[in-house]
């Protein structure tokens, strides 16, 4: 099975790219997880899209279409996912063809604050279902006081986040597989 993660961050230090690099590293032996960069997406223009999809967002399409299964990650700037995350989804969703639809897809997020992403995950759930993708519900994976969690390598080091990654991925595949028995 085919899992594409995708980090709502492009800060090098991100706590949720650690967060993602676990999943790399938790990730069951009955799937592969390829991390899928929104790096370089442009902000959403209408002008822009009539001349064409930048190669980025082709690529980044693709991606998603070419997946089983996705694993969004996302930080949490006031009460809300980030604007970057928004905008690659937005530019991923573009009719006719947005990938989205029907896609199973697991939400964690890693943040500083104390509720670890639980408002940010929400409005991507939300915008998961009004692109028909199938969100799996439980288990949920907010990992709160980060900076305390992730060490100076850029590590998630705390086994209880490990331990939840790893039970959010298994629930992914398992939910999958129920969703596309073939």
């Amino acid at each position: 099975m085919r899992i594409v993660g995708i980090a709502g961050s492009l800060r090098s230090g991100s706590f949720n790219a650690a967060l993602l690099r676990a999943a790399l590293e938790e990730c069951p032996a009955s799937a592969t997880l390829e991390l899928e960069s929104i790096r370089g997406i442009p902000l959403y223009d209408g002008d822009v899209e009539a001349v064409g999809l930048p190669e980025t967002v082709r690529r980044f399409r693709e991606r998603i279409a070419a997946a089983d299964a996705l694993l969004i990650v996302t930080p949490e700037y006031n009460y809300s996912m980030a604007g970057v995350l928004k905008n690659a989804i937005d530019w991923a969703s573009r009719p006719p063809d947005q990938p989205f639809s029907g896609k199973p897809v697991a939400i964690a997020g890693a943040s500083m604050g104390g509720f670890g992403t639980a408002r940010a995950q929400y409005h991507l759930r939300q915008t998961c279902v009004f692109l028909d993708m199938i969100p799996l519900n439980k288990p949920e994976v907010f990992i709160s006081a980060a900076h305390q969690k992730v060490d100076a390598q850029g590590r998630l080091s705390d086994e209880h986040s490990r331990v939840a990654v790893r039970a959010l991925l298994e629930a992914l595949v398992a939910w999958t597989r129920r969703l596309r028995p073939s």
